[in-house]
């Protein structure tokens, strides 16, 4: 059996579980150490059970209490290259590194991990997919576009969790100062409703027990518009769509 839930998604913090039989994994850190130990607890979960950090760029609300947490724990945390290059003088307080290719498949205890490079202004960005032989989740945020290998790699999965940052109107619209705008909306920034549900539209999504819309802004983006975005690429229903809260992410999912 294979499940995943979500700590908290957002601008505020990140970060997700994965389990595989006794293995399990968390993806990113974007909260301090004790606030991440507390969101662990209301999924039962302690964070010494955890078998390794896995990290996708270096970016606060996705590395924040990564080494924190780590350093507490005793966790290995794995990353590209460009990302530990990203912390600094951070790197010394953490035991274990290891720096792994994003084109390269590798596996921890068991939960075979495949991670792939995603356009996004960070170092060496990657994200995940997850599998145990059977089951299969990937997991795309932080990304300003898609390409040809994330919907090749993506495609055919038994559950999916992908951003939906924005609404563009909201954006153009809000107010966020221009530079900012650009960035978010822009080819390295973060995908919208309207770009994320082109990208679902074009995957093979017969397989999908599990799709949630992930990364949402607090300002520029509603889960109703993410939703019926996601429902019309889907064809679904909208309340068939989950959303990751910032506050609550979501409880635990069982691929079958």
């Amino acid at each position: 059996m294979m499940r995943f839930a979500s700590l908290g998604s957002g601008s505020r913090g990140n970060a997700l579980v994965v389990e595989v039989g006794n293995t399990r994994l968390l993806l990113d850190c974007g909260f301090g150490a004790g606030e991440a130990a507390a969101r662990l607890a209301r999924l039962g979960l302690a964070a010494g059970e955890l078998a390794a950090i896995l990290v996708t760029h270096e970016h606060d609300d996705h590395i924040g209490g990564v080494t924190r947490l780590a350093r507490r724990h005793e966790l290995p945390v794995y990353l590209t290259c460009g990302t530990l290059t990203a912390l600094g003088d951070e790197r010394s307080t953490v035991a274990e590194f290891n720096v792994i290719d994003s084109h390269t498949p590798f596996s921890i205890g068991d939960i075979e991990v495949r991670p792939y490079p995603v356009p996004h202004d960070a170092r060496e960005p990657a994200q995940f997919v997850f599998g145990n032989g059977s089951a299969t989740l990937g997991v795309l945020t932080d990304t300003g576009s898609s390409t040809p290998h994330i919907a090749a790699t993506l495609s055919g999965l038994n559950a999916l969790v992908i951003e939906c940052n924005h609404d563009l109107d909201m954006l153009e619209n809000g107010s966020y100062p221009p530079p900012l705008k650009r960035r978010i909306s822009g080819r390295l920034g973060h995908l919208d409703n309207g770009a994320a549900a082109a990208l679902v539209s074009s995957l093979d999504c017969s397989r999908l027990q599990h799709f949630v819309a992930a990364h949402l802004s607090r300002q520029n983006n509603t889960p109703a518009l993410a939703r019926a975005a996601m429902a019309a690429a889907l064809d679904c229903t909208p309340d068939w769509i989950g959303v990751a809260d910032q506050d609550d992410g979501f409880g635990w999912r069982e691929i079958k």
